[in-house]
């Protein structure tokens, strides 16, 4: 187990290794000056040439990369040229509402998604698992942004039952949550209902059967937990991209979180706060993957002696 760790983390800092270069050359992969961008037009050069020498863009670029990569390791992510605060400090302030909204969404797709997906596989071929089959690639094709505007007419300014944006409290997250929730429930449907359908068709589904035991005691107790490995890793990357990817959410529902940072960094060329969002969120997306992967044994333990076994 312990060698798998290893490999996971292993696996984990080489992908880093890649958001890092990405995020340093952001700056330097836009066309023109990234000094005169942040500034803009009117900067004079003396005030061009000191915004230089402070981000150190006089020097090679492999230099530059190190120094960043130092200070990425230090824990220093720079400082915002809007704010004038250290990026980390406003990236931790926006987070845990990107998190929040996230897991709330993902609790959502969790209970929508393996719920349909159990009962389209216990109802295969009928006209339930033809709605629920229906209704995944429905999900598949909607875009966000309409979604939620369509949720937003009906539920807000029709019905004024709920917030239309603005605030952080339950009322306005049931809307947000409830748009990345139904979203992202579609691929977990599909997942849960071709994993249930494979266990369902094994020998010791049907011996459970003839033992005597109940229909929901087969379907939860024995054939749903040997379905759940897809199912955990889909989980794992949808709570990961939702994470990084609430820009399109948050932007709707006024959101305060990640998303509206990176947007709010891109339109005040604020380049140091996008570059540790951007990382920041990279950080997270893998930190999840290697939880999912370690949950995998407790799921299974034949996944955990497996590894086990490789490491002798």
């Amino acid at each position: 187990m312990g060698s798998f760790i290893m490999k996971r983390a292993g696996h984990g800092i080489v992908v880093l290794f890649g958001i890092s270069v990405f995020s340093f050359l952001l700056i330097h992969l836009i066309p023109g000056d990234p000094a005169r961008m942040m500034l803009g037009d009117s900067a004079s050069a003396e005030q061009i040439a000191q915004l230089r020498e402070q981000l150190g863009l006089n020097q090679p670029l492999v230099v530059q990369y190190m120094n960043y990569l130092s200070d990425v390791i230090r824990g220093d992510f720079g400082t915002s040229f809007r704010t004038g605060r250290p990026v980390l400090e406003e990236i931790l302030i926006r987070f845990p509402e990107t998190a929040k909204l996230a897991l709330a969404g993902m609790t959502i797709a969790i209970l929508v998604g393996v719920t349909l997906g159990i009962l389209a596989a216990h109802f295969k071929d009928s006209y339930i698992d033809q709605a629920i089959t229906g209704f995944a690639s429905l999900g598949l094709a909607i875009p966000s942004f309409w979604l939620g505007l369509m949720l937003i007419m009906i539920f807000s300014v029709t019905l004024g039952w709920l917030p239309v944006a603005g605030g952080t409290g339950f009322a306005d997250l049931i809307l947000p949550s409830v748009t990345l929730g139904v979203l992202a429930s579609t691929v977990i449907v599909r997942l849960t209902r071709s994993g249930m359908i494979d266990v369902l068709s094994l020998d010791f589904i049907r011996t459970a059967k003839a033992k005597g035991l109940g229909e929901s005691a087969v379907l939860f107790g024995h054939a749903f937990r040997n379905a759940m490995i897809p199912v955990v890793t889909v989980v794992g990357l949808q709570i990961a991209s939702l994470l990084g990817g609430t820009v399109i959410i948050e932007q709707l529902f006024n959101w305060p979180g990640l998303g509206t940072l990176s947007i709010g960094a891109i339109t005040t060329r604020d380049f140091p706060l996008l570059q540790g969002t951007i990382l920041f969120i990279g950080i997270v997306f893998v930190t999840v993957n290697i939880m999912v992967d370690l949950l995998y044994g407790f799921i299974d333990p034949r996944i955990k002696m497996g590894n086990a076994q490789e490491g002798n």
